[in-house]
């Protein structure tokens, strides 16, 4: 079984800073990524274009050159792809972890091909796996998705979108851009408030106008193959349906975290438990790293201010075992 100092799950953006700062300390590592280098960013709308600008991205200053202030995700994916493969970071890609088991002073990580030990532990895992469901019948059937990619899909179609946060108000706006007649299903009485500076006034146009019909104060109560029902301040409302983007939100993986024995608050927020000066949890040898921190508040934390997790982190490790060094 393979040894090391540290074992980073996760080959998101912070993972991926995680494993540069252990180079750094002259620590061995592995970073283990269930999917493709920054495989959550891989998985974000293809037309996606980030709210920070590029220079707060960046990782171990290195320069991040976009086209624009605020990039895209194509060209993140370049350059955290670039950063992994000209830095040789040792990342195990579709590999996923199964299992991680504290014996002793050590930690056995299971994954589905194969097992290594390790003296610590750093979840940089994000949240975007696990969506909120809205828990309403017809969820499950195949009209259904929690993850939006492309707008081209959905042209011509009765297109509800559920949600008012960035990621809904986005899909809205493209999908209409693309031809599809959107229905916006909104909880509260507005569009969000931390959507996009420069989306925010174009969503509230397009709705004032008639473009793109707004729900407020709305819910769904059922998903029926060719029709959608709400509930609404003024009762019941059944509307004509294609597909659903039911784009609610996302949490990290709990059960994983409480299996590993992080200590979570036991209100809504479920905070996990970490020495904000090490990023070490309740659990010794385990760390926490980026959006992971933030329990259910998961618009907390991203890469701008996360990043700071792995020189905190790795020099923590570093000298902990400089100290038990004989």
């Amino acid at each position: 079984m393979q040894e090391f100092d540290v074992i980073i799950i996760g080959g998101g953006p912070i993972g991926i800073a995680c494993g540069l700062e252990a180079k750094k300390q002259g620590l061995s590592y592995i970073i283990i990524e269930k999917g493709t280098i920054v495989n959550s960013l891989f998985n974000y709308p293809v037309n996606m274009q980030f709210f920070s600008s590029s220079e707060k991205l960046e990782i171990d200053d290195i320069p991040f050159i976009s086209k624009e202030a605020k990039p895209k995700r194509n060209e993140a994916l370049e350059y955290y792809r670039r950063i992994v493969t000209s830095n040789q970071l040792d990342i195990h890609l579709f590999e996923k972890v199964t299992d991680t088991i504290k014996q002793g002073d050590f930690f056995v990580v299971k994954t589905d091909k194969n097992d290594y030990r390790a003296k610590n532990v750093v979840v940089a895992t994000g949240f975007y796996d696990l969506p909120n469901k809205m828990n309403v019948p017809g969820e499950d059937l195949p009209k259904v998705s929690h993850y939006y990619n492309d707008p081209h899909y959905y042209a011509s179609q009765k297109l509800a979108v559920v949600g008012a946060s960035n990621s809904a108000i986005d899909a809205a706006l493209e999908c209409w851009r693309k031809g599809a007649d959107i229905s916006l299903i909104i909880r509260g009485p507005e569009v969000g408030s931390r959507v996009k500076y420069w989306v925010r006034p174009d969503i509230i146009n397009r709705i004032e106008e008639g473009s793109i019909k707004a729900y407020y104060n709305s819910t769904v109560k059922e998903i029926k193959p060719t029709e959608i029902v709400l509930n609404t301040p003024e009762g019941d409302l059944t509307l004509e349906n294609d597909f659903v983007l039911a784009l609610t939100g996302y949490m990290p993986n709990f059960a994983f975290l409480e299996k590993l024995g992080i200590t979570l608050s036991s209100d809504p927020k479920r905070l996990p438990t970490y020495d904000p000066e090490t990023m070490e949890t309740n659990v010794e040898g385990l760390f926490l790293a980026g959006v992971i921190c933030g329990g259910m508040e998961t618009h907390k934390w991203f890469i701008e201010n996360s990043r700071i997790h792995a020189p905190i982190i790795m020099k923590s490790i570093g000298q902990k075992l400089k100290s038990t060094t004989p």
